[in-house]
């Protein structure tokens, strides 16, 4: 057997699920190949849904040993690699996380095995590509792959490959895992950049590849993309709170738009108190505008419109858990993996 043989990582999948029978079919058949090739074992942890998931999940695993459900009574995605490596962790070296509502390269599993490999990381994490199928979903990932809606985040922008301090997750060594308790499961948001928050500080290092990607489809609506903002203004407010951090500028900006857009009451008092909101949307729709011509797409005004929801829910979310409104559970570890922490 060869040195890269030897070298090999034994890792395994899990895929958090709840209610995905439009999509687990197709993406256990394209997981397939790579598991064969790699000798990947796939958990498909469900949080209990009520439509075909589980059955597909089964008839699937019924044809193809490597395929295993997990029930994941938590819910939440934390809970559910947290559970999936309390209970078939022992048996490996690495988890590779994966969105049941993404989608990969074939070879998506072969790259980020091949940069835990090279560099000796502890967590490979991934760039995310946002792309749409409607107009309002189409103009959402235009947003959220600019600046206008990810503030600059390097994980969003397919950057050269480097050490980093958060990217969307993909691969951690099980032993870096479990030293830190995994997931914290009172986060239903931000849960991923709270534990790679931990990870650095324990000493840990994470590299952020170039070498293969994601894709992730965003909410198609307004009501549902705002709550998922607002879920994660909240999980950014609590995840400073934890750590006493302070907050970055790309963080600082949309924290301001709450005040600016409640500003506007004072215009009973002063018309001036306007102002700040429209700066806001004034700079938003030049900034769409600014799209339109550059990718030259009629989506850039409704790109600025879903900016605007993302802004606004974001702020409240973060606003709301910074004065106690709403706030979840203290710290929390799945009881099946108390005693991993050391």
């Amino acid at each position: 057997m060869s040195d890269t043989m030897l070298a090999m990582p034994r890792c395994f999948v899990v895929i958090p699920t709840l209610n995905e029978e439009a999509h687990i079919g197709a993406l256990l058949e394209r997981l397939m190949p790579s598991a064969e090739r790699l000798d990947l074992t796939v958990v498909v942890a469900d949080g209990g849904s009520d439509d075909a998931t589980c059955e597909i999940v089964r008839a699937f695993a019924a044809a193809e040993p490597r395929v295993r459900l997990l029930a994941n009574p938590r819910k939440l995605q934390a809970a559910a690699v947290n559970l999936a490596v309390a209970e078939v962790g022992d048996a490996f070296d690495c988890v590779i996380r994966i969105d049941a509502h993404g989608d990969y390269p074939q070879d998506y599993c072969d790259r980020l095995i091949e940069d835990f490999v090279a560099t000796g990381a502890d967590a490979v994490t991934v760039s995310m590509m946002t792309k749409g199928e409607g107009p309002f979903q189409k103009a959402t990932a235009i947003a959220q792959n600019s600046p206008l809606g990810n503030g600059g985040s390097k994980h969003r922008e397919g950057v050269a490959g480097h050490w980093t301090d958060h990217g969307h997750h993909a691969l951690m060594r099980i032993s870096a895992f479990r030293a830190v308790g995994g997931y914290d499961e009172s986060f239903s948001h931000n849960e991923d950049a709270e534990l790679d928050y931990r990870l650095r500080q324990a000493g840990y290092r994470i590299w952020m590849t170039d070498r293969t990607i994601m894709t992730y489809y965003p909410r198609a609506s307004v009501l549902p993309l705002f709550r998922q903002y607002l879920g994660y203004g909240r999980g950014r407010a609590k995840n400073l709170l934890k750590h006493r951090a302070v907050p970055k500028l790309r963080q600082m900006i949309p924290m301001m738009v709450l005040p600016a857009v409640a500003g506007t009451a004072l215009a009973v008092i002063h018309a001036l108190a306007v102002l700040p909101a429209l700066a806001w949307i004034g700079a938003c729709l030049a900034y769409g505008i600014l799209i339109a011509v550059r990718e030259r797409t009629s989506l850039g005004p409704l790109a600025a419109l879903s900016a605007m929801v993302m802004h606004l829910a974001w702020s409240i979310g973060f606003w709301l858990q910074l004065a106690g409104i709403g706030r979840r559970r203290k710290a929390s570890i799945h009881p099946a993996t108390e005693g991993l922490a050391r």
